[in-house]
């Protein structure tokens, strides 16, 4: 019979140390990601989905909505396996700061150091601060910040 039971992959709270420094594969923005944003999020801003609007701003063509970079950033530090089965809760996302745009066609990865831990037993494990760097193809990068997230403990 299956079970609709989670088995825990990635890594516990008690596993988490200051430093860790991880990476996660990369991924290429394409058109598809920034029209099925715009019509989920109802965010239709002419610098996102209108090529004649965004070939005369600075940006000189369409560029990804920020809070999909964030979302990709997300989805990305999940890929390196270590929340899988693990994160109990995304807490909070710390001072984010967009840095350049986000091009269709552009690739990006993220660079992820764990800044700090803190135990909360109560919840059944802790908070891991983990700072994202968000890298194009040209190894600049794009968007950094942190997140809180609360991991389970082993125990």
């Amino acid at each position: 019979m299956p079970s609709n039971t989670l088995t825990a992959r990635g890594r516990f709270f008690e596993e988490f140390t200051a430093g860790q420094r991880y990476t996660t594969p990369g991924r290429t923005v394409t058109e598809s990601d920034i029209v099925a944003f715009a019509g989920l999020t109802g965010d239709f801003n002419s610098i996102h989905t209108d090529a004649v609007y965004a070939k005369a701003s600075s940006f000189g063509e369409r560029v990804a909505h920020g809070m999909l970079g964030i979302s990709f950033a997300v989805g990305l530090a999940v890929r390196t396996g270590i929340l899988e089965g693990t994160v109990l809760a995304f807490r909070e996302i710390r001072e984010w700061k967009f840095i350049q745009p986000i091009h269709i066609g552009d690739t990006i990865h993220v660079e992820i150091e764990v800044a700090e831990t803190k135990a909360f037993p109560r919840l059944g494990g802790g908070m891991v601060t983990l700072v994202l760097k968000m890298l194009n193809q040209e190894a600049v990068s794009v968007m950094k910040g942190s997140l809180a997230v609360l991991i389970m403990s082993q125990e």
